[in-house]
């Protein structure tokens, strides 16, 4: 398997989750998250690949300049649309691409920003990594919020744990 596979098989639990889910729920303040929503989770995770699809044209990666487009928050169905939007885009590129990473290491605004040399696989690699880590609490936003949406069990939970618990007899 590839990235870009690896890459579609984590956009395709987000898309199955996003067509479960009504607009009150995704879009409702969540103590467990100190008042974020799991929309929110979901366009932090979709803001990477934007940002992993745009950059693509220059060669240049910079993940802090998200676009937050509320109406992903909001609205689960765009969130969907949008999702499918960026990672077509990433779909026909080769993993094989030479990026740069324009790092991110402190919140002082004057801070220099190095630049890091990476790959398109890295970067999938990466935005995979980071989409599991927010699945997982999306999963624990579902449970709060008492939603009556079945989600698959390995959604939120990385392939080496998968693994594990294949390993030990849980699945």
């Amino acid at each position: 398997m590839n990235c870009k596979e690896g890459t579609q098989i984590i956009v395709d639990q987000m898309t199955e989750v996003l067509g479960k889910l009504d607009a009150g729920p995704y879009a409702q303040p969540l103590q467990l998250f100190n008042g974020s929503t799991i929309g929110q989770h979901f366009r932090h995770i979709i803001d990477f690949y934007g940002c992993l699809a745009r950059g693509l044209n220059d060669g240049r990666i910079d993940y802090a300049k998200r676009e937050r487009d509320k109406r992903i928050e909001t609205d689960p169905g765009y969130a969907s649309e949008m999702l499918q939007v960026f990672t077509e885009e990433i779909r026909h590129c080769d993993e094989n691409t030479d990026v740069l990473i324009l790092a991110d290491f402190s919140a002082d605004l004057n801070a220099e920003r190095p630049v890091v040399k990476s790959t398109l696989a890295r970067e999938l690699m990466y935005a995979y990594d980071h989409a599991v880590h927010h699945l997982a609490m999306i999963k624990m936003g579902l449970k709060t919020i008492n939603a009556d949406i079945e989600v698959q069990e390995e959604l939120g939970v990385a392939p080496s744990t998968l693994k594990y618990w294949k390993e030990k007899g849980r699945n």
